[in-house]
């Protein structure tokens, strides 16, 4: 059964290489046939899905289903950030989630931090058990991921359905960016907060964006997870960047103790670092306004375009400093 559910995955794809005669396998030109590269895709995703499948589960709030993927032995679990949306609108921290498991088992799960601008969110799995099935995270960018390598998708459309189990989906990916990777891998509902694979078993995404065309599902990458992971763990929320009617400042922010706007992180590059801007500075004032919400400074950024200044008053350890920012364009992912 499971062998004839897998041929199934791979018939689009085979379609497409019997019809072009192409062989590509990981991005890289193949001088084997079509049929043999996609028996060795089956072969490699089949010694794949009994390692990875125990951690996926199956997520449900509100009558609305989703999925994720537990990443450590205590049972943290990644998902996307809109899954823990409050209301449909902003992430609540401390929202408590059902979690299903394949085998018919349920717990509980209790929301913590989220990046917004990036569609990352993760979850944590009730109690004090070290045991919880789970697929560890290749850190330090040892994953590499690049258009055309052969990719995976894991998830529970629609809900937890024990006759029927996880659906796989085989394909490609087709794009990727600094945050994100588009795959030819069908998505639909519930599929959300899933994992995608490359085809040795690492997770390189989770389900974000699921689009009517088969060519346009979208998967936040890892990058925003690692960028943010202590903050996220941390219950915090990421959700402004800066970027508004044109113009762009290059920072992510959250909101501290005593309502303090603290800089969460800063692009590379960008007008905020060549400003001497440092996660961990506070956003004391902006154009003579003190900050004490994302919503004051949002408001500030987006009613400016690109060539227009802004002046900050920062503190950090070294004191209180005046900077004067001039905003750009928004670059390209």
């Amino acid at each position: 059964m499971f062998f004839a559910r897998l041929l199934l995955t791979l018939l689009p794809a085979c379609t497409s290489l019997l019809a072009s005669g192409e062989s590509v396998a990981s991005g890289a030109a193949s001088s084997k046939g079509p049929l043999t590269e996609l028996l060795e895709v089956q072969r490699k995703v089949q010694a794949m899905l009994p390692q990875v499948s125990p951690a996926l589960v199956a997520l449900e709030s509100g009558g609305e289903a989703a999925s994720g993927i537990i990443v450590t032995p205590d049972g943290l679990i990644l998902t996307a950030a809109h899954v823990v949306l409050a209301h449909g609108t902003v992430p609540e921290v401390g929202r408590r989630m059902k979690v299903f498991f394949a085998d018919g088992r349920r717990g509980m799960s209790t929301a913590l931090g989220a990046n917004t601008t990036a569609d990352a969110g993760m979850l944590k799995l009730d109690g004090e058990r070290k045991d919880w099935p789970f697929v560890a995270l290749g850190r330090g960018g040892k994953t590499k991921v690049a258009a055309g390598d052969w990719c995976f998708a894991l998830g529970h459309p629609g809900g937890l359905d024990q006759q029927r189990g996880p659906v796989l989906r085989v394909g490609k990916i087709l794009k990727t960016t600094a945050n994100s990777l588009q795959s030819d891998c069908v998505l639909m509902g519930g599929d959300s907060g899933g994992p995608l694979f490359n085809l040795n078993g690492d997770i390189i995404g989770i389900h974000s964006q699921i689009w009517e065309g088969r060519d346009q599902n979208v998967h936040v990458s890892l990058a925003p997870f690692f960028r943010h992971w202590e903050a996220m763990l941390g219950a915090q929320i990421i959700s402004t960047w800066g970027q508004g009617n044109g113009g762009w400042l290059g920072i992510a922010t959250r909101l501290g103790g005593a309502q303090k706007l603290e800089v969460a992180d800063v692009v590379a590059d960008s007008p905020a670092a060549r400003a001497g801007m440092r996660a961990g500075d506070t956003i004391v004032a902006a154009d003579g306004r003190e900050m004490t919400s994302r919503e004051m400074f949002t408001e500030i950024i987006g009613t400016r375009s690109a060539g227009d200044h802004v002046v900050l008053l920062l503190r950090n350890r070294t004191g209180e400093h005046v900077v004067t920012i001039k905003l750009v364009g928004k670059p390209d992912e």
